[in-house]
């Protein structure tokens, strides 16, 4: 690891401590399993360096103010969402379409309306007749208009919301007649949002519709290569798949299909035909690449080009899978972008040295950034996730030190009062957290979509990424938190005798 420090443990137990006492006696003993603090592990080589030990993936506690998606979310709003030349019907009432209508920043390549349609909404728009009388001829209807309006469009999804499996459509059945009928793939995705306790699940599900769906569906004419890899859970978030792409192709490696950031029907329908899985996103991609290795025999390993300790320790790891040839060529890349990095670092570690994070995101954020702030001189000092699982903390021992604040599906009251108690230089989550944080007088970066910025992968991405965190800690604004009246009065200079 890039930094050696420790946290105080007794500090975040203590506000563990009083957190848990504003609570119902029962309440407090639920969420209690949730809150710790890391202890040290044994450090070694592969080994961990904290045990994180907390309870996930459990249904949040109503009235708490879970900072949770739901399944729908997971489905839509991640894994088929920036599929950019398939239509993704919201099917259900208007709301939540609407709620998650281009919201993640997903960049793509394409004309839109044309032949890509991520920055589009389609709704079947359900009314309360709809709901009384079933809403399949609707969804016909729907598919009917979008092959008669965006006829280039590769396939249709339908993403389904609550009222569709309380009322019980067969969206399996319209799907299957209408894809015979155009000559298209229609995937039907079973995402309603009441499914499981987050937006995990929702994940879970748009891997099978993968799976039953779109896998060996059609005749593949793909001439694959020695070194073709996938990469799986990059979503483009202001262009991180692009850079990360970049430095796979230069170390010779060739990138077939991107799941699912500037994504294709074609690249997903080609994927069994590599030789690598690199999985970005563990948490909402992991399924797949699980079925492709059962059943095609196609490894997978995770990677994580944030910052460049990680950034150099993935392409050897990358490099190490296919051999000789790009393993040197990798070391090669690594020298190149050398002095970036150490100009990188030389301009901004001096200004955020031993300044302190606060981490609070979904996916994977929580544990693969926080190498890259330490990379430049800054110390966790607490994270945790939205809707991780047990091996996502797990994974999470790996980065954090002895000390670290963990908690899982915090509540808003919870994680207000870590924050008050820590006053940590610098908080990233998103945002809905942003501007409560903000008013704290807190700097905050908004992590989910990088504040509008990016891309944070790459070695080009870290500069950026370093760029941002300066701008949000340094700048002057903090200075004028406090009222004129409240600062402390300047002394009077006295003049000499």
């Amino acid at each position: 690891m890039s930094l050696e420090y420790e946290n105080d443990g007794a500090l975040h137990a203590k506000l563990i401590e009083e957190v848990l006492s504003q609570y119902p006696d029962k309440a407090a003993k639920r969420r209690k399993k949730h809150l710790s603090v890391a202890k040290s592990g044994d450090g070694g080589e592969g080994e961990l360096l904290s045990e994180c030990d907390v309870k996930s993936n459990i249904k949040s506690i109503p009235g708490v103010m879970t900072i949770r998606g739901c399944a729908y979310a997971g489905s839509k709003g991640v894994v088929w969402g920036p599929v950019k030349d398939m239509i993704h019907i919201s099917h259900g009432p208007v709301g939540c379409g609407q709620y998650s209508w281009s919201q993640r920043r997903n960049y793509y390549v394409g004309m839109t309306g044309i032949d890509t349609f991520v920055t589009m909404q389609f709704t079947s728009d359900f009314q309360e007749r709809d709901i009384v009388f079933g809403g399949d001829k609707k969804l016909e209807q729907v598919i009917d208009e979008i092959e008669e309006l965006f006829p280039l469009n590769k396939g249709v999804t339908v993403q389904s919301e609550c009222p569709i499996g309380l009322i019980g459509d067969d969206t399996e059945a319209v799907s299957r007649n209408k894809a015979k009928e155009h000559g298209k793939t229609i995937v039907p995705v079973r995402c309603e949002g009441f499914r499981g306790v987050s937006q995990s699940l929702g994940h879970h599900i748009a891997n099978d519709a993968i799976r039953d769906w779109v896998f060996e569906k059609k005749d593949v004419e793909f001439e694959a290569g020695p070194y073709d890899v996938n990469v799986v859970g990059d979503y483009n978030i202001g262009g991180d798949a692009w850079a990360s792409r970049i430095l796979l192709e230069e170390v010779g490696l060739r990138v077939v299909a991107n799941w699912s950031g500037d994504a294709t029907l074609a690249e997903i329908e080609r994927a069994p035909k590599a030789k690598l899985n690199l999985i970005h996103c563990y948490r909402s991609m992991n399924y797949i690449c699980r079925h492709m290795e059962e059943k095609y025999g196609i490894p997978w390993m995770e990677y994580n080009f944030f910052g460049p300790s990680q950034i150099e320790a993935s392409l050897r790891k990358i490099a190490k899978h296919f051999g000789p040839e790009i393993e040197q060529s990798t070391e090669m890349v690594i020298a190149k972008y050398r002095p970036l990095v150490d100009a990188v670092k030389a301009k901004y570690r001096p200004r955020l040295e031993d300044k302190t994070v606060m981490l609070y995101v979904g996916g994977l954020r929580p544990r693969h950034v926080i190498t890259a702030y330490e990379d430049l001189g800054m110390v966790i000092v607490g994270t945790g996730y939205e809707f991780g699982h047990n091996d996502d903390y797990q994974r999470t021992g790996h980065y954090v030190k002895n000390g670290t604040l963990i908690y899982d599906d915090v509540t808003g009251y919870e994680l207000e009062k870590f924050i008050e108690g820590v006053r940590p230089d610098l908080v990233g989550s998103g945002i809905k957290e942003k501007y409560p944080v903000q008013k704290m007088g807190i700097p905050f970066r908004q992590m989910h979509s990088w504040d509008y910025s990016g891309p944070y992968h790459g070695y080009d991405g870290f500069a950026i990424f370093a760029r941002d965190m300066d701008l949000a800690i340094n700048n002057p604004v903090w200075g004028l938190y406090d009222a004129p009246w409240k600062k402390a009065v300047a002394p009077t200079a006295i003049a000499a005798e």
